[in-house]
């Protein structure tokens, strides 16, 4: 347990709070808000100083979350996603196989562009999926904030708490290591999605009309541009990958290759200028803010202090913290505080796979678990259709039982 002995572990505790409620009177705060103000008290009281604030800042993923963020602006402004996923779609005649093919395609894309990038592009899709099979909006939405969660667990890059994980636990390959321990529950994990959204619908349709129409590319010069950004992200990787296993150092490193991927788009794209202006710049702020607030609060001693091997270092314990944690103060500050922890605590890989499986997963229980699920919902929102906290909370829990012991029982049987 952390105990609240200085003014960094005040200031921590004051934004969990905040972050929990996220409301002041009729005000809704946004997250990002909320932790730029506790870095910035931290400075004020001195808690940390200037030059150790900017040394906090992990450059490493601000500039891979950056060039991942211009590569998913570009493909929502020119169309392409929303292509790719209709063209996909459209051919189905059958419900229950195109909420098979939605789940595990969202899913996929969730792992190459995160999930709150999909939660943008996915939300339209899923509308117009379930108005043209005539079934509730509220089924395709939790297909959708299932899938782009649950598909995104096995991936360095899917979600903003494995790629912390990625970059911080000194993990050697993590684009091996993530999907070698990830991927069999994982795809478990999608097929428990993809029974519990079947067995919500009341009445199967048996005869539905062509699915969708597939949707045409808005901007060809730009998805060109895309499909080359695209292509260099996935040879990145398998070049990272490939020279991992045959011991060779590691290149680019992540960093690089999302800003490699995303110079074709900044180079040749003459809508350059709009495309940056969509990038997600909350997000950013908000990790700038959570590394200096996170070594503040490192620098007090507290967290340290808090470690005890036999507490920290038992799976089940991590991944049911991580489940009932991430619903009050949001996955990525809870995994933020629990990995220097973990690391001084001689964590191995598995260790911190179990914190990633937990804290992503932890995003199906109720909306508050994921940002995703915020962004969903609000996307739906401004089209006529929403999820209400309970509809989802009624859905979320069995799905996130089911799906924990799933990773549970396999991290016992591998470890």
């Amino acid at each position: 347990m952390i105990l609240i002995t200085d003014d960094s572990t005040l200031i921590l505790a004051a934004v969990l709070v905040a972050i929990a409620c996220r409301q002041v009177g009729r005000v809704r705060l946004p997250i990002w808000s909320i932790m730029l103000g506790g870095a910035g008290t931290a400075l004020l009281t001195g808690s940390i100083g200037l030059i150790a604030a900017l040394h906090a800042i992990n450059c490493d993923i601000m500039l891979f979350l950056f060039g991942v963020f211009i590569i998913g602006a570009a493909m929502e402004e020119s169309g392409y996603l929303t292509h790719l996923a209709t063209r996909i779609f459209a051919s189905q005649r059958s419900v229950k196989k195109l909420i098979f093919l939605f789940i595990f395609t969202m899913g996929a894309f969730s792992a190459l562009l995160m999930n709150d990038t999909l939660a943008i592009i996915g939300t339209p899709i899923a509308l117009v999926l379930a108005r043209s099979c005539n079934i509730s909006d509220r089924i395709f939405l939790l297909a959708l904030a299932g899938a782009i969660t649950t598909g995104s667990v096995a991936s360095p890059i899917g979600n903003p708490q494995n790629l912390l994980i990625a970059l911080s636990s000194g993990m050697a390959n993590p684009f091996l290591t993530f999907p070698l321990y990830l991927a069999v529950p994982t795809l478990i994990s999608c097929l428990i999605l993809y029974y519990m959204v079947v067995r919500t619908i009341p009445q199967m349709p048996n005869s539905p009309s062509p699915i969708m129409q597939e949707a045409h590319i808005q901007d060809p010069k730009m998805a060109a541009l895309c499909k080359i950004s695209l292509a260099l992200l996935i040879l990145l990787i398998a070049l990272r990958i490939l020279l991992v296993s045959l011991g060779h150092t590691p290149w680019p490193g992540l960093s690089g290759i999302a800003l490699i991927a995303s110079l074709p788009i900044i180079i040749f794209s003459r809508q350059r200028l709009v495309i940056l202006k969509k990038v997600d710049y909350a997000t950013l702020v908000f990790f700038i803010a959570l590394f200096i607030l996170m070594a503040a609060v490192f620098e007090s001693g507290a967290i340290q202090s808090a470690v005890t091997d036999n507490q920290i270092l038992s799976i089940p314990l991590l991944i049911a913290g991580s489940l009932i944690i991430s619903q009050i103060v949001s996955n990525v500050p809870f995994v933020a505080l629990l990995i220097p922890m973990l690391i001084e605590a001689g964590a191995g890989d598995a260790m911190f796979l179990a914190l990633a499986a937990g804290s992503t997963i932890a995003g199906n229980m109720t909306i508050l678990g994921a940002a995703s699920n915020i962004i969903i919902i609000q996307n739906a929102e401004h089209r006529g259709a929403t999820i209400t906290f309970m509809e989802f909370l009624r859905f979320g829990i069995p799905v996130t039982i089911l799906q924990a012991v799933v990773f549970l029982t396999w991290f016992l049987i591998i470890t």
